[in-house]
């Protein structure tokens, strides 16, 4: 977001934002809560989980380091659309709304970069519904295995510090169907499963499996 904010200016801003550090599993917010920042991600992993109709919560986004969220919180006054919680040690740059409108006023393509996120995000989310009604669930949930290896590295084997529950979710399947691909792959040497974290060991299989 700031690539287009002059060097010196981005060492200032990020002199001014407030640095937060979070354990694994710590909230940075809740749903519903009051929004009035945007959180820059430094490092670490974050995962957004939201309400659903039936009062579930399901696990619906991860961000990784040069990723922001919290956007809407700083354009209109409003609450949080959903909980972000840290997936390891992570931390964040803070803009509160009232720096965030010092930047906007002084560089105003920053506004620009918040708009095509959200337009970016709205994509993904049409791009997933298509995927939800007219692709496998098999097929689907590789392709976000692939997406995740991707933002956690390319070294294999990858680590991707998510539960099954997290996948199937990501994926819009139940933990068994989850659990059940997930078994066979591991049979195959595909990945290997532990308590809260999923290894992919063999990412050309993910990648002819997501196809």
């Amino acid at each position: 977001m700031l690539d287009v904010v002059p060097q010196s200016e981005q060492k200032r801003l990020l002199a001014l934002a407030v640095r937060r550090r979070f354990a694994k599993s710590e909230v940075v917010f809740h749903e519903g809560d009051p929004a009035d920042s945007l959180h820059l991600v430094a490092k670490g992993h974050f995962a957004a989980q939201m309400s659903t109709p039936l009062g579930d919560v399901a696990t619906v986004r991860v961000f990784q380091p040069g990723d922001f969220f919290g956007e809407l919180g700083v354009l209109l006054p409003g609450r949080r659309n959903a909980t972000i919680f840290a997936l390891e040690p992570s931390e964040t740059l803070v803009l509160h709304s009232s720096l965030f409108e010092v930047l906007r006023g002084e560089h105003p393509l920053v506004v620009d970069v918040v708009v095509e996120a959200l337009v970016c995000e709205v994509r993904r989310l049409s791009a997933a519904l298509v995927e939800a009604l007219f692709l496998p669930v098999e097929q689907r949930l590789w392709r976000r295995l692939l997406e995740l290896a991707a933002s956690y590295g390319s070294v294999v084997p990858v680590k991707v510090a998510l539960t099954q529950e997290d996948i199937a979710q990501l994926a819009g399947s139940t933990r068994s169907t989850a659990n059940r691909i997930l078994r066979a792959a591991q049979q195959e040497g595909v990945v290997r499963m532990e308590r809260g974290m999923i290894e992919i060991r063999d990412l050309d299989a993910v990648r002819r499996k997501s196809h």
